[in-house]
């Protein structure tokens, strides 16, 4: 038996010609071809656009920009996910602001040019694989194409002599190809096999994924939402507009897309390292609720933890945030509680040091007997260092020797003014200070189930001995991400398939000889150059080999490239090896 020798890899034009349909289409890639435009015609330059755009540089060229392209939106601030950012921006640099605008770089995803590049690039890619697959499944209904007429040129061949008959050597050779999952059949003097279609179904798979991630994230775009809401133990939510603290939403979604339900806060855990280096570090953070979907659903008990969200519907609700909600309650003159409510306040730092506003807008009388509005500076450390710290930060996350400072101020609050304030700063532009003996800001350190006196008989505020916490969820909705996972990892398989495996032929052509011994000739052809052919056409050699052994007294011949098959060599080729 001759050994399995690989050619030269790149054949050329004549070869090409020579092989015929046997070293045609192996992918489904479209053929390069120079554009036959017409000298005039809307119809020529249509079909010429549309092969520019369908071809796989420009799609490569598409996603390049689309990529580039997001990178401003991960920079700049975007006005639908941050409005105050955009214009604190724009009041920071004002002309390159008005540059941004006029480009579209503070809403880049819904901006005309990257919707332009987004559609292109859909449009490039089913342009593209449309053809493709109705190519595939015309190769796959044929079958693999006949030997060609010297199978000595190709890139991997072998040949032996046998005394087996030709019709014994085709029928060994066809089941031989089909046990190792070939696609065989009898054609002419010779068996064509074929092997490797998983390599086209990765690529169509992958480019099919693209589609299918584009589309999902569009969608996933347009219809999304996503709210944040601050709840304090006790409290509950119900998923409707008016419930969120703030709320932003795709441009084709409306309130009618909300998933309807609702849940109550009723306890928030969170446990720290106490010592190491890791001090402080929370080890425990979970959220305790009873939820019900639908309007009419039954309650039932879960627990939120960080990366763990609730799942209701299309919506996720997310544990993001916590802090602390002293409980305070305020009297007027005459001892009457007009405000008496657990007050949340916002973490400064990781040790949870709190600041915020107790804002009293109602119901409060002065020594007079006049109505004015109160307003309370506060600021909250769950942990007290002490006097001798010499500082007014928290220690330590948990609640090991809680303090609430709090200074106070009376008047109008300009609440009414119809103009939405943040319910944790105060405008002090109409209000009065309380002053101490000193005609200093009066303002006092409370212990839990401490009282201050305002001064002048004006009231009393106490800090309840229960203190709160709460717990910030974030509810998102964004239909398309199992859509677009699901492309992803399909992606990524047909990706592998496209790269791992090769689509390949082999062709065993078995005649007889000047002299009556079958001459045997085995080669294969791959889509590229790779080791793996003449690998497997050894192996195949070996395996048919021991079914049709070389002929003993004759030496392994590998004809000459200008010899007919069939016909007698006048010499045995150079290198051949004897059996």
């Amino acid at each position: 038996m001759s050994k399995t020798t690989a050619s030269d890899p790149a054949p050329s034009a004549a070869e090409d010609q020579e092989l015929g349909d046997a070293g045609s289409q192996l992918s489904t890639a479209p053929k390069e071809e120079a554009p036959n435009l017409p000298a005039l015609g809307v119809i020529g330059w249509a079909r010429w656009f549309w092969r520019q755009l369908t071809s796989m540089r420009v799609a490569l060229l598409l996603l390049l920009l689309l990529s580039l392209g997001a990178i401003p939106g991960s920079l700049i601030p975007q006005s639908g996910s941050d409005e105050t950012k955009v214009a604190d921006f724009r009041k920071a640099h004002p002309t390159l602001g008005d540059v941004y605008d006029k480009i579209g770089m503070f809403h880049v995803y819904s901006s005309v040019w990257f919707s332009a590049i987004y559609i292109l690039l859909f449009v490039s890619l089913i342009g593209c694989i449309v053809p493709r697959t109705w190519q595939f499944v015309g190769q796959l209904r044929g079958l693999p194409p006949g030997a060609p007429r010297r199978l000595n040129r190709l890139p991997a061949h072998t040949t032996w002599r046998t005394t087996a008959e030709p019709e014994q050597v085709h029928e060994a050779a066809l089941a031989l190809l089909k046990k190792r999952r070939f696609r065989a059949h009898r054609t002419g003097d010779a068996v064509a096999a074929e092997k490797g279609y998983l390599r086209e179904v990765g690529n169509l798979v992958f480019h099919i994924a693209l589609i299918v991630m584009l589309v999902a994230f569009a969608w996933g775009q347009l219809y999304k939402s996503e709210g944040n809401k601050l709840v304090v133990e006790g409290d509950g939510f119900s998923n409707t507009l008016t419930q969120y603290d703030d709320f932003k939403s795709g441009n084709l979604f409306t309130s009618d897309d909300l998933v309807p339900f609702s849940f109550n806060l009723k306890k928030f855990t969170g446990t720290y390292e106490r010592t190491g280096p890791n001090k402080g570090t929370p080890r425990v953070y979970k959220a305790g609720i009873t939820y019900s979907a639908g309007a009419y659903g039954k309650d039932e008990t879960d627990t939120v933890k960080v990366n763990h969200p609730l799942e209701i519907g299309d919506s996720k609700v997310y544990l993001v945030s916590h802090g602390y909600a002293p409980v305070v309650t305020v009297r007027d003159a005459k001892g009457k509680v007009v405000f008496d409510d657990a007050v949340p306040l916002l973490p400064l730092d990781a040790n949870v040091t709190s600041s915020g506003v107790v804002k009293v807008l109602d119901g409060y009388r002065n020594a007079k007997g006049e109505k004015e509005q109160l307003g309370f500076n506060a600021f909250f450390v769950p942990t007290f260092g002490g006097h001798a710290s010499g500082t007014m930060l928290s220690q330590f996350p948990a609640l090991d020797n809680p303090l609430l400072a709090l200074s106070a101020y009376h008047g109008d609050l300009g609440a009414d003014s119809g103009i939405p304030q943040s319910v944790y700063q105060m405008d002090r532009s109409n209000m009065k200070e309380f002053k101490n003996s000193e005609g200093k800001l009066f303002k006092k350190l409370l212990k839990p189930g401490e009282t201050m006196k305002l001064p002048n008989g004006a009231g009393s505020v106490t800090f309840g001995k229960d203190i709160k916490e709460w717990a910030g969820f974030q509810v998102v909705q964004q239909p398309g991400s199992g859509w677009a996972l699901a492309g992803a990892l399909a992606a990524i398989g047909g990706l592998a398939a496209s790269l791992f495996i090769q689509r390949r032929r082999v062709w065993v052509r078995a005649v007889k000889g000047a002299d009556g011994v079958t001459v045997v000739e085995m080669a294969g052809l791959g889509r590229s150059e790779s080791a793996k052919v003449p690998e497997e056409l050894g192996h195949l050699a070996g395996d048919l080999y021991e079914q049709a052994p070389g002929a003993s007294d004759d030496p392994a011949v590998s004809p000459d490239p200008d010899q007919e098959p069939g016909t007698e060599p006048p010499v045995p080729a150079e290198g051949a090896e004897k059996q």
